[in-house]
């Protein structure tokens, strides 16, 4: 969700960006629909949304049954801090509703998960919110200086006629606003552009589903292929050439030798796991050493706690939460492996600089069951270009 900034800065035009396009009015107790746009939650609720099928009225996109509503908190401090300043001049009205829309636009870009981004919408929005962005860098600077020259001055009339009481008693000062941009800039923008570069690459999102004629006799597969835990003790299953014996390890059904491919692995609830790519040529009935000399490009979570990137050395990574949800980013012909943590949006860990000679095959150790601590299933989720 992108607005228009230039209304903002135009005391004129401003109480345009918070008009309910149903009312024509200011939004009153603003609510957000699932497709992303705001209304007032009477509008939608007493006109709008009364009969089957229920139809937003800016984007006419239908919902069957009647759509959950979230109340937009955001939108309703807006707001009230653009009605508290609707007649407030000069530049310090500016530089503070300067830095207000910077974290507006940066938090309205990321709490709308639901909203079907493409790869290519995401790379537009997130174009759009830099060029707002760099736009209003230079007004919050020019606004910024002002307010420090009105001050060096002191001019009485910025004190007095052309400020109201109220405005005497903000507490935000330009430095405030200048660290208020940074923070925002620090912390915002780099979550904005993994979510771009998450969007990209499942671009290249494949079916993967696991091979049973590969899988340890001590592993279980769902019927669909999409789902794997770790037995009591091993079924007695036939010692087919490309099973594993020793590794609880099974291999997906697909297999790549150029190109670019991505999946993503629930790992909720597990204490201890293992997940990434491997080469065709390694053994499978001996045990083996994790990591890239010997064929395997992947990322393990043991006791729970022990989060690492299995290099050579391996890498112990930063474990805050836990990831739930793992993406696997390979680009062949680049030599690059990349992991993520979906649910958090960040980056976990990467192998890059490797020479592939042989075809790749998704690989998963869903861990021993451990008396039931480590019981749950690495499960395969599918993904939808709309995500």
């Amino acid at each position: 969700m992108f607005l228009n900034l230039d209304p903002v800065l135009s005391s004129s035009q401003g109480s345009e960006t918070f008009l309910c396009s149903v009312c024509q009015e200011v939004f009153t107790d603003p609510v957000s629909t699932p497709c992303g746009h705001n209304f007032c939650k009477g509008c939608v609720v007493e006109n709008v949304f009364v009969d089957s099928p229920f139809q937003c009225p800016d984007c006419l996109k239908m919902f069957y049954p009647r759509p959950e509503l979230q109340v937009n908190t955001l939108i309703a401090d807006m707001v009230h801090e653009h009605k508290r300043t609707a007649d407030t001049r000069g530049a310090m009205k500016t530089g503070i509703f300067c830095v207000m829309w910077i974290c507006f636009l940066v938090l309205s870009f990321q709490i709308n998960p639901s909203l079907p981004l493409t790869e290519e919408s995401g790379e537009n929005k997130l174009e759009k919110l830099e060029e707002s962005i760099e736009g209003m860098i230079w007004d919050l600077r020019l606004n910024i200086e002002e307010v420090k020259r009105l001050v060096l001055i002191g001019r009485e009339d910025v004190w007095t006629s052309k400020i109201p009481e109220d405005e005497l008693q903000l507490h935000i000062s330009a430095q405030q606003m200048e660290q208020m941009f940074t923070d925002v800039m620090k912390k915002e923008i780099p979550q904005l552009l993994l979510r771009a570069e998450l969007m990209r690459v499942r671009r290249y999102a494949v079916d993967v589903t696991l091979d049973p004629d590969t899988a340890h006799p001590g592993l279980v597969l769902s019927p669909d292929g999409r789902q794997v835990t770790c037995c009591e003790s091993n079924l007695y299953l036939p010692d087919k050439p490309k099973r594993f014996t020793f590794n609880l390890f099974v291999l997906a059904k697909q297999k790549f030798s150029s190109g670019r491919f991505y999946f993503e692995v629930q790992v909720e609830g597990k204490t201890d796991w293992t997940l990434g790519v491997a080469k065709e040529s390694f053994s499978r009935k001996t045990d083996t050493t994790l990591r890239p000399q010997s064929g395997f490009w992947s990322i393990s979570l043991r006791n729970r706690t022990e989060f690492r990137g299995l290099s050579d050395p391996p890498v112990h990574l930063p474990l805050r939460s836990g990831p739930q949800k793992v993406g696997v980013f390979v680009d062949y012909e680049e030599g690059l492996v990349f992991f993520y943590d979906i649910n958090s949006a960040a980056f976990v860990f990467s192998f890059t600089g490797v020479f592939f000679t042989e075809r790749l095959f998704p690989f998963f150790d869903p861990g021993r069951n451990d008396d039931g601590r480590n019981s749950a299933p690495l499960i395969i989720s599918p993904i939808s270009q709309t995500e």
